[in-house]
């Protein structure tokens, strides 16, 4: 495209620049806990935001009267090298971090201190260098425990991502193998999903109910982008072995109350696996009160490394569970005849893992940490309000998902009548502007809101009010550029 883009300053709403210092805070301080109580929460610790019923336009106002919503101080972007480059000229705003966020110095650093000073493989020398590897990589796992509030740091299993850790699940149950026959998948039994999942939790049970004769099922969604549990009690029955939900939509920012699935899943004495890439990069999780038996997430969108992701599951049930991939580490003996395997957590970590990236996971463990995840999600209800504010002031914008911030993160994914994503997603470039466009690997959401695809827009602690007021000025060009 060669017309010029460049959003103007007549795009932005003056009032908006205004209303911008209402939640900025300028005495708060990173982690500071005095601040904690002024956030309402729900059973997850999930801030709650607007009620429906507000008037439109009003959300970031309310959010910021009812003292849900609070601004992180502009200094942690500090933190994050990419965010000083130019993109076609402009400063990068990125709007991404759904899809992976930009990670922080202190992660990086970490990351190249141990390649330069501490790199060995782990638990295989007596050398100091291997000694020193394998406590850094075991001494994350500790720190992934702590910020989750898992039960025990044994129950927490290092894969290469989430998708790798649903598979894990998946191949297992399908396997056979486990002595328990609940934990084994066969005919006449049924696993329950949503419409609203990621590919990664929805293929793996196509493949592992394709293998055992098992019967797939979904929830699935209303018109307003939330889990539509009226069929609960007969989705959720006694052939159920397994209920596998997202925590947090990647495509629609629903935040899921747990509770109810939960309750009737242990009714019928069926596991609970939850989908938490969205959610724990947002949000505080406490494994410990939140009831489900399975639980999994990955780093690439916590401000640590791609190629690290986590399980966590009740060490009985990881017990109780076959291994996954053969191979060194995870076996405790072997002979030409049969092997016997290590308990857990190393029973699932076979060969050489993502060391290094583990290492980086818990650096950023410790950044976020730092921060507090309350305010962290504070932060997010501020941006994500106000952003919903101004998207309704776009024409012809459709969101598709919750318009308001109860139940809901700071993910919004929307569509431009008779404007094409990708052009969208073009010209927001041109201006320096980095957005999502596509089915965001969750077709059947799209295909359910009778969608092709949408543009998403991402925000993370490092965005801010001026970078939400870009892309509504960003979006006013877009309508103007395609008529």
């Amino acid at each position: 495209m060669t017309q010029d883009v460049s959003a103007s300053k007549a795009d932005v709403d003056p009032s908006r620049r205004d209303r911008r210092s209402a939640a900025q805070p300028a005495d708060l301080l990173p982690g500071d806990s005095a601040s904690h109580g002024a956030v309402p929460a729900d059973e997850h610790q999930e801030p709650r935001g607007l009620e429906p019923g507000v008037p439109p336009g009003g959300a970031y106002d309310a959010v910021v009267a009812a003292g849900h919503a609070r601004l992180l101080p502009e200094e942690i972007r500090k933190d994050f090298p990419i965010l000083d480059r130019l993109v076609h000229g402009k400063p990068l705003v990125y709007l991404d971090s759904a899809n992976t966020s930009q990670k922080p110095r202190q992660v990086l650093e970490v990351m190249t201190d141990h390649y330069e000073r501490h790199n060995a493989n782990i638990a295989r020398a007596v050398h100091q260098l291997g000694t020193e590897a394998t406590e850094a990589y075991e001494n994350a796992r500790t720190k992934i425990a702590g910020f989750v509030t898992a039960p025990s740091r044994d129950e927490v299993i290092f894969t290469k991502n989430i998708t790798e850790a649903l598979n894990l699940v998946a191949n297992t149950l399908a396997s056979g193998l486990a002595d328990d026959p609940r934990l084994r998948l066969g005919p006449g039994d049924e696993v329950v999903i949503s419409e609203m999942e990621h590919h990664s939790n929805i293929v793996p049970w196509q493949l592992a109910c394709r293998r055992t004769g098992a019967r797939l099922r979904w929830f699935g969604l209303t018109d307003q982008g939330r889990l539509d549990l009226t069929d609960l009690e007969s989705l959720i029955n006694e052939r159920t072995k397994l209920v596998s939900i997202a925590h947090q939509s990647n495509m629609l920012g629903t935040v899921n109350s747990l509770s109810p699935i939960v309750k009737r899943a242990r009714e019928m004495g069926a596991l609970v696996l939850v989908d938490g890439a969205q959610a724990v990069p947002h949000m505080s999780v406490n494994l410990s009160k939140l009831g489900v038996d399975l639980y999994a997430f990955t780093g690439h969108k916590m401000c640590g490394p791609t190629g690290i992701g986590v399980l966590w599951g009740r060490s009985e049930l990881l017990d109780a569970l076959p291994p996954f991939l053969g191979g060194g580490e995870m076996i405790e003996t072997v002979t030409m005849a049969e092997s016997t395997f290590a308990p857990v957590p190393h029973k699932f970590e076979a060969g050489t893992p993502p060391i290094a990236e583990a290492i980086g996971l818990g650096a950023a463990v410790d950044y976020l940490s730092a921060i507090d995840m309350h305010e962290i999600r504070a932060h997010e209800v501020a941006l994500t309000a106000y952003a919903l504010d101004g998207l309704a002031t776009v024409p012809g914008l459709r969101v598709i998902g919750p318009v308001w911030t109860v139940n809901r993160g700071g993910t919004i994914s929307f569509t431009m009548k008779g404007i094409h994503p990708h052009d969208v997603g073009q010209v927001l470039d041109e201006l320096g502007i980095a957005v999502r466009v596509g089915h965001h690997c969750a077709r059947p959401a799209c295909l359910r809101y009778e969608v092709p695809a949408t543009t998403r827009a991402s925000f993370y602690l490092y965005n801010t009010l001026a970078e939400v007021d870009a892309l509504i000025a960003g979006l006013r060009q877009v309508r103007k550029f395609f008529g």
